[in-house]
């Protein structure tokens, strides 16, 4: 059952991605991967919000991986917040939700599990930095968007813990 469920996420979360983003490069609609627009930014978010509730649906994260089933609850939550700001012309910070996102599951796992893995919280701590300062000097964000970013991958995350933990 679990090479079923990673085939399920490496399809939906990688190689769909993947094949939209470059049908949308080619078709004009996207013309930078790095730079892109908000306007360039709704049909990519809307798209994995999409991927990840049909991941939700049809997998059986809920009976065998809980946790997991609930960390991708929070993606899609994230995502959606993401796609609704794109409306008021807010260019949220994906990045930033994205690691955010896996920091906050990684402590939850620390809670959750009691698993011995505060050095790799350490390392998380300092991917957060890491890509926050390469957002800020590729000058792909400003500093409210990268805040924005962490706090509704850190707090979409903390919500759900009430759940499994």
């Amino acid at each position: 059952m679990s090479l079923v469920l990673l085939i399920q996420v490496v399809i939906l979360t990688m190689l769909l991605p993947l094949s939209i983003y470059y049908l949308l490069k080619a078709t004009g609609y996207i013309n930078s991967f790095t730079e892109a627009t908000i306007h360039e930014r709704k049909i990519p978010i809307l798209l994995q919000a999409l991927f990840l509730f049909l991941l939700i649906k049809f997998s059986g994260f809920i009976e065998d991986l809980p946790a997991i089933y609930f960390f991708l609850i929070g993606g899609l939550i994230a995502s959606i917040i993401a796609f609704v700001l794109t409306f008021i012309n807010f260019k949220v910070s994906l990045h930033m939700i994205g690691v955010s996102s896996l920091l906050a599951f990684i402590i939850s796992l620390y809670v959750y599990l009691n698993v011995p893995i505060i050095p790799l919280i350490a390392l998380m701590i300092l991917f957060v930095g890491s890509v926050a300062s390469s957002r800020l000097y590729m000058k792909s964000h400003n500093y409210l968007e990268l805040f924005a970013g962490s706090m509704i991958g850190l707090l979409s995350q903390l919500f759900l813990w009430q759940f499994y933990l």
